[in-house]
This record gives C-alpha cells, sequence and structure tokens, in this order.
C-alpha cells in the first residue's frame, strides 16, 4: 500500500495537484490512499476525492507500507506515534526551506521511523539546496492539454495563470501590463485578482480570479504565455510546462525550475530584465510564424519530458 499525504488546501495548489496527479497514475497499478495532514481541508477537493483525514483517534489512519509527504510535514505533531511504522518513508520536496528539511529528515529516535528518501521537483532545486536526492518532475497529464486549431479573430494576447497570491507577481509586472495594454495587445490574467489595484480598467485587460477556468480551457485562449514571480520562487512551474503542452512560446524569468528545460529561441524564452521581456514579447507579436515554430519546439519539449517511458521509470521509484 502506497500512502500519499498532502495539506489538501487549495484546489489549485501546486503541491495538490502534484499529489493527485501521483494518486492517478500510481492508483492504475497498486492500492494507493489519499491522507490529509491539516485540519483546513479544501471541502472542493474532498467531494472530488476519496481524501481521508488522518485520526487515529476513530482509527482511520495508515496501516503500514511507503508513506509518501508531498508539500506536507509530520513535525510537530502526535498521530505519527500512533500510527504502523512504514516500510518506507518518502518526501517530496517542492519549496525552497532548507529547515524544513531538516525538520523532516531528522526523525525523532522515539518515532522509529526508517530515513527520509528524498525527492526534489528539478535540478535547478538541487542546486541551490546543494541536498542528495533523486529529482522528479511534477507528473502533468499533458493529454488533457492541445494546441488550439488555427488563430480566431481578435488581438494578440498575452496572459498567464497562477494562484490569487500577491508573491506570485513581480513588482514590475504592472507597468510592463499598462505598456503592452497600450501597445494594442490584450493582456489574460487568471489569477490576477492581487493586481486589482495596480491597473486600471481597460477594455483589453481581463483579471480573473484563480479557478475561473480550467487551465485546458485557459491556456489555449493566449497567443503568448508570460511567466515570472515576485517573492515566491517556482521550484518546477506546473504552469509553464502546462501552456508549452498547449503549443504556446513561453516568455519566463531566468530564476525557476522550467529554466531547465527551456531552450531560448528554440522552445521557448527566458529574460533577466522587463526591458528583455517587452522585447521578445514585440518580437513575437510581430511575428506569428514564429509563434508556432516555437510553440511545437515546446509541445515536444513535454511529450519527451513526460514520455510514458519517463513517468514510468519515476513510478518504478515509488512501487518498488
Amino acid at each position: 500500500m502506497i500512502h500519499l499525504f498532502n495539506g489538501f488546501q487549495n484546489p489549485f495548489g501546486g503541491s495538490e495537484r502534484e499529489t493527485l496527479d501521483l494518486y492517478r497514475l500510481l492508483s492504475a497499478d497498486v492500492p494507493v490512499r489519499l491522507w490529509a495532514t491539516s485540519s483546513r481541508v479544501s471541502d472542493e477537493l474532498m467531494r472530488q476525492f476519496q481524501i481521508r483525514p488522518v485520526s487515529p483517534a476513530t482509527r482511520n489512519a495508515p496501516d503500514g507500507g511507503t508513506y509518501v509527504f508531498l508539500g506536507a510535514h509530520w513535525r510537530n505533531k502526535l498521530w505519527p506515534y500512533l500510527i504502523p511504522r512504514p516500510r518506507r518513508l518518502i518526501y517530496v520536496f517542492n519549496t525552497f526551506h532548507p529547515k524544513i528539511i531538516a525538520l523532516t529528515t531528522r526523525m525523532p529516535r522515539l518515532l522509529g521511523w526508517p530515513d527520509a528518501e528524498l525527492v526534489l521537483i528539478s535540478d535547478f532545486q538541487k542546486r541551490l539546496l546543494r541536498v542528495e536526492g533523486v529529482v522528479h518532475p511534477s507528473p502533468i497529464d499533458i493529454d488533457r492539454f492541445a494546441p488550439r486549431q488555427g488563430r480566431p479573430d481578435g488581438p494578440f494576447t498575452v496572459g498567464r495563470l497562477s494562484r490569487d497570491t500577491a508573491d506570485k507577481h513581480h513588482a514590475d509586472d504592472a507597468a510592463l501590463y499598462e505598456a503592452l495594454l497600450a501597445d494594442g495587445v490584450a493582456v489574460r490574467i487568471q489569477g490576477g485578482m492581487p493586481l486589482r489595484d495596480r491597473l486600471a480598467p481597460h477594455p483589453l485587460l481581463e483579471l480573473l480570479p484563480q479557478g475561473q477556468f480550467a487551465a485546458e480551457q485557459f491556456l489555449p485562449t493566449l497567443d503568448v504565455f508570460y511567466y515570472r514571480t515576485g517573492s515566491h520562487v517556482e521550484t518546477f512551474g506546473r504552469v509553464v510546462f502546462e501552456a508549452m503542452a498547449c503549443g504556446l512560446p513561453v516568455v519566463c524569468h531566468v530564476h525557476g525550475g522550467y529554466a531547465d528545460h527551456i531552450r531560448h529561441g528554440e522552445n521557448g524564452f527566458l529574460f533577466e530584465t522587463t526591458q528583455q521581456a517587452a522585447g521578445i514579447l514585440a518580437e513575437l507579436k510581430a511575428d506569428p510564424s514564429r509563434r508556432v515554430t516555437v510553440g511545437k519546439k515546446a509541445r515536444q519539449t513535454v511529450e519527451q519530458l513526460f514520455s510514458p517511458q519517463a513517468l514510468r521509470q519515476q513510478l518504478d521509484f515509488y512501487r518498488r
């Protein structure tokens, strides 16, 4: 039995989506259960999936086997002492907090659990943290995403998708969006509620709350996917790969896990400054054929990254 643990607080959170995709893949071959480690579990996720709150008092608890924690922790909790010892303990670490790595890999002696096997989400993350562990890209069902057939009439559209949190947006991006709007470019941002007070209403501006549309519905409405975050550092950046799966040229800041998979000018674009980003977007606006060529390469990249063989090797790690 494989037990997957997550907080399951946000239906649009990266670790929640990673956990559910891993559950989808693993449960095709082996028994898997989902466990909520937080008391603030999303009602929406509870309705959609068989997620169980960990509660040894009510005999609702994992019963041994392989325990996999994804974006969740067992530190400072009582219930780990009240449930059977796992055969294997795996920690999927998808953030940048060395202190949490120390807390979760140095097991209390009284607990008696095996040493934690560390899974990192990108080589970028592994380099910055300087820790040992296997690297598994966050699994994505790329069959959900498809390049749109033909371009509908309308303005050239730049957009992005994220959670509705301020740290997902860079301080300089509001000015960039204003410049794009002034140039006749439509800007469409899902997860854009933090920008409501920073961008004036405009006929070509659309700020949508997180979850307004499923990613596979929203992303094909764009011509280019633009991405840069603020204080939040993307260890992987699932949404970037989802955009690439839709055959979109992606224009992303260099500091992120996705950057290891983007070859500038071939399957996407990387920038360091706002001026560089503006220049790339202007070139793509003027050259539709370049957008198509780069978008096709982007799709090929994710097909290789999430090929059946690559996913099988990843799943074999958990099944052994």
